[in-house]
């Protein structure tokens, strides 16, 4: 959306929502095609009753592995939200967006866990390793400023940058109608905001490709979704935390 868009014009919304949606389910068969390819990989290397093929998997502290752990948190919570709406909610722009992030994550989800298992990782860091650690910098990630609200991390089951806290989706859990709307459409903007700087830090630090694959095109099914949020809310008359 450029700077001279008429905000009360609904031709760029709807054009905007119908791209996205195009790109949603472009993505979501894209996801599921990996999905079960990964799921075939694994079956196979047990089939004959052995553990799953190692030989060139990435390290447990590697960027590849940091980011299948931590996006995998990340992208349940989206799904957690995405669910406590579509209940609160009998807006159907909302609920569609919300089922489409729903679906979508919950794929992708299940294809950063599958790759853990197939190179015979944990699914939890060990030790003192802090969530975004493996994106470089200080502070266990990056020191990187994902922009939009922003939690202490490890305050109130504040895992990762743009993950919501646990009062907060108590309050999405509480709000009803336009305002739950709004909450959420909030929320999943900081939770995008987040999601887009693992997804760029891995798409330049991880090496295995097709998990750089996967993170580029995170960055631009989620970057498309910040802009239909941010039409939504403007909609409602309301706009993202920041």
């Amino acid at each position: 959306m450029t700077g001279t868009t008429d905000p009360t014009d609904p031709a760029p919304t709807a054009e905007r929502r119908k791209t996205a949606r195009v790109r949603w389910a472009a993505g979501g068969a894209v996801a599921l095609a990996l999905l079960f390819a990964g799921a075939a990989a694994v079956a196979s290397a047990r089939d004959d009753g052995s553990a799953p093929r190692t030989a060139g998997a990435p390290a447990s502290d590697s960027a590849d592995a940091g980011f299948a752990r931590d996006m995998a948190v990340h992208h349940q919570q989206a799904v957690e939200m995405s669910f406590i709406v579509r209940d609160r909610t009998e807006d159907e722009d909302v609920r569609r967006l919300a089922y489409d992030i729903a679906n979508t994550q919950a794929n992708q989800r299940g294809m950063l866990l599958g790759w853990l298992d197939h190179w015979g990782l944990p699914k939890v860091a060990g030790g003192d390793r802090r969530p975004m650690a493996w994106m470089g910098g200080g502070e266990g990630d990056g020191g990187h400023e994902h922009g939009g609200h922003r939690p202490d991390r490890g305050s109130d089951g504040v895992l990762m940058a743009g993950m919501a806290s646990r009062a907060e989706l108590e309050r999405l859990a509480r709000l009803d109608g336009r305002q739950a709307e709004v909450f959420y459409l909030q929320l999943m903007t900081d939770h995008h905001k987040g999601g887009v700087a693992m997804a760029e830090a891995c798409a330049s630090r991880c090496t295995v490709p097709v998990e750089q694959r996967l993170a580029r095109g995170m960055v631009e099914g989620q970057q498309s979704e910040l802009g239909l949020m941010r039409d939504m809310l403007t909609e409602r008359k309301a706009r993202p935390r920041s």
